[in-house]
């Protein structure tokens, strides 16, 4: 998006430069990862940065709203308890789209009270400027962190005080998980084991797992459970659930990711929000059902949305389900990334710390999506090329 750079990269990109980045990606943890990864970074211009960086902030000005939990208590069917004041990871996934001025502009597309590639995205972004020209003056990272700094803030917000053996990554089935990457980068910088949620053993409100024979007792919790995905596997033997109590400290609460989801979007009033309301809520349905999109509250990577809305479809949805569904009006993407063949689009994630000695979530660095289907995803973007997962490069400060 940055025109001077973005000529100068596509005219100095080859196709062996990039196939030495993705081996280099796969050597640094033994494994390839099974998305794609696209052959670009996004260069984000200030006029972006700047409304990236103002829109985040003004969604977090209702998120440290006093009554958030009382706003928000409808969004938690299964309460798990110890809940913390706030959340600790926090994301906004914005689509760079067409504004009525022909400008670019940010539009909210999702907000997530949950961990994102927090990891992947500091080895994606390193990896571009080992293999291409990125200008030294750009940088995936903010608030002047270098890499080090930034993984050892990762450090002291999930490993704190503890012993790394006595801090858990939990998923269900890490290993299978298309985000392993990520999960691979945690264990090795910080020395936190992924763990099933099958392998975790309880003694009273005591939590621990075997290795090598040894009990070995978990104090912390980095949570990167999908729920929607837990409540699909009854086949997993399990001795641990998220709603018992339990003597364990929870490095991003599970109710967060309930909390700051789809279910917040009605709560926000930005001219970077589209507009939001919850299903049930409508008492009349816009004529013009073309425009928006009907999505459900608790899904991932766009299950379930419909995006060629007819009346019919909300019609066969009964009653009392709607409460699960937001009706949000569509965005035009903007086509404002060069690539050599053509134009791409593209969705950028702000990634946020809020540490729990800091008054405000903190934007530490992003993660791009490219594309060029109708929507932003694998599913939209079969058997084409300059898209899938990437990092933008912003304007140091």
């Amino acid at each position: 998006m940055i025109k001077s750079i973005r000529q100068q990269y596509n005219e100095n990109f080859t196709e062996e430069k990039y196939q030495a980045f993705l081996k280099d990606i796969a050597s640094e943890y033994n494994y390839t990862p099974s998305f794609r990864i696209a052959e670009s970074p996004v260069f984000v211009p200030n006029t972006v940065k700047t409304q990236l960086f103002e829109a985040c902030e003004e969604l977090i000005d209702v998120i440290v709203q006093p009554n958030f939990k009382e706003l928000t208590q409808g969004a938690i069917e299964q309460h798990v308890p110890n809940e913390d004041d706030h959340t600790i990871f926090l994301q906004m996934d914005f689509g760079i789209c067409e504004g009525e001025d022909g400008e670019l502009i940010p539009q909210l597309i999702e907000a997530q009270g949950f961990p994102s590639l927090y990891f992947f995205q500091n080895q994606l972004a390193n990896a571009y400027m080992r293999h291409f020209d990125i200008p030294d003056t750009h940088s995936h990272l903010f608030g002047g962190l270098t890499s080090e700094e930034y993984i050892e803030l990762l450090r002291e917000t999930i490993v704190g005080d503890s012993h790394p053996e006595n801090v858990i990554l939990l998923e269900v089935e890490p290993h299978k998980q298309i985000t392993n990457i990520d999960f691979l980068g945690s264990e090795n910088l910080l020395g936190v084991p992924s763990l099933c949620i099958s392998e975790l053993k309880k003694e009273g409100q005591k939590v621990y797992y075997v290795k090598d024979g040894r009990k070995i007792k978990v104090e912390k919790i980095f949570n990167r459970v999908i729920f929607d995905e837990l409540i699909t596997r009854d086949d997993l033997p399990r001795e641990f659930f998220f709603t018992d109590e339990a003597d364990v400290e929870w490095i991003g609460h599970p109710n967060w990711f309930f909390r700051i989801s789809k279910y917040t979007m009605p709560f926000f009033d930005s001219k970077y929000v589209p507009k939001t309301e919850f299903l049930h809520k409508i008492e009349t349905l816009p004529t013009d059902l073309e425009n928006y999109v009907l999505k459900p509250l608790y899904s991932f990577a766009g299950t379930g949305v419909i995006f060629h809305l007819k009346k019919e479809d909300i019609d066969a949805i009964p009653l009392a389900n709607r409460k699960n569904y937001i009706l949000q009006k569509k965005v035009k993407y903007a086509p404002a990334l060069q690539a050599p063949d053509g134009l791409v689009k593209t969705e950028i994630r702000m990634l946020m710390l809020w540490k729990k000695d800091w008054e405000r979530p903190r934007i530490i660095n992003n993660l791009a999506r490219m594309s060029r289907g109708e929507m932003i995803g694998v599913r939209y973007n079969k058997d084409k090329t300059w898209v899938g997962a990437s990092a933008g490069f912003f304007e140091k400060e």
